[in-house]
């Protein structure tokens, strides 16, 4: 409209490009060369090869190395297979010891029933045995069958008595102190049985012939077995001291060892159960001896004018086969 002013807004005209610019191609309106007519832009004498550089090809990847991702798993598959090599060989070096450990343990232990058992068979000659004739003067108007009764309650009394002496020393635990234990109450026990089963023979009528060191090994391979001599089959006690007998003895050391394991519970409680414990073994060996001597008993009236037993030079004290202290241990005690 006539006299109106114009609009305040500025109207921009297109520039025109640069004067550098204006001899290069629109990408609009001058799309690029085909593929096939690259050469006719490069210069003459001028090669592809030459422009772009050297071509890439896959060796020269492969040769680079593989992607990081993939050399970081590669790493990671590498290191887990040397850490399972090196487990697998940390096992093998800890079986290896855990296996030499239990068989240096087991030889260990071999070694020292072994040792028990030599000890067992040295004290036997030692352990001081009465004959008929003693027995029926210290236990008149008494027949067989009572005077083994006696016998029977004294070693059983006797027995329970170690047991219970043990069982208190072990009342505040000392483990490297067990094994010790249990052998002194081993071998304690077994010369109270030892001197039970040697007079039980002679109540039966059925004393071995031999020296005192050959009825000894029989009472001891009596002992082992737990089962009476036979004096008819001196096959049964005259092939003491072999392999087979000794074995035998390691195995009754061991057994015993095993069932006296409880005499070692703390506070007193392992000196009742090992009391009861030695009073029950020791009269079910006594049964077991009794009726296999029964089954050969010889009258007292039937039997031959047998010499006096001789008493060893150095015999064990009698307090010590009663499971009582030293005569005097008391007043010396505050």
């Amino acid at each position: 409209m006539a006299g109106e002013k114009p609009s305040p807004k500025r109207r921009f005209r297109r520039q025109k490009p640069p004067e550098a610019l204006q001899g290069a191609p629109d990408p609009v309106r001058d799309p690029a060369p085909p593929t096939g007519h690259r050469d006719t832009l490069l210069p003459d004498g001028v090669d592809d090869g030459a422009e772009r550089g050297p071509a890439a090809s896959l060796e020269a990847v492969d040769r680079a190395g593989p992607p990081t991702r993939a050399r970081g798993l590669a790493a990671v598959r590498e290191g887990v297979v040397r850490g399972g090599t090196g487990a697998k060989a940390g096992l093998a070096r800890t079986g290896r010891g855990a296996r030499e450990r239990v068989v240096r343990t087991g030889e260990g232990a071999k070694a020292a029933l072994a040792h028990l058992a030599d000890r067992l068979i040295e004290i036997a000659p030692r352990v001081p045995v009465r004959d008929l004739a003693t027995l029926r003067r210290q236990f008149p108007g008494l027949g067989p069958e009572q005077l083994a009764d006696k016998l029977v309650a004294g070693a059983s009394l006797a027995t329970s008595t170690v047991g219970a002496g043990v069982g208190a020393a072990a009342m505040m635990p000392v483990p490297p102190a067990m094994p010790t234990e249990l052998a002194a109450e081993v071998a304690g026990v077994g010369m109270i049985e030892l001197k039970l089963i040697a007079e039980l023979h002679e109540v039966y009528g059925q004393r071995p012939p031999g020296s005192l060191k050959e009825r000894s090994a029989a009472y001891l391979g009596s002992w082992s077995t737990e089962r009476g001599i036979d004096v008819t089959r001196p096959s049964t006690y005259s092939a003491a001291m072999n392999s087979p007998y000794k074995r035998r003895l390691r195995q009754q050391i061991m057994r015993r060892m095993v069932r006296n394991l409880p005499n070692l519970i703390p506070f007193m409680v392992g000196a009742a159960v090992g009391a009861v414990m030695n009073r029950r073994d020791t009269r079910r060996l006594a049964d077991h001896i009794r009726t296999d001597l029964r089954a050969r008993q010889v009258p007292w009236e039937a039997l031959p004018d047998l010499p006096a037993l001789e008493r060893p030079a150095d015999a064990i004290p009698e307090h010590v086969l009663k499971g009582e202290p030293p005569p005097g241990a008391a007043d010396r005690s505050p």
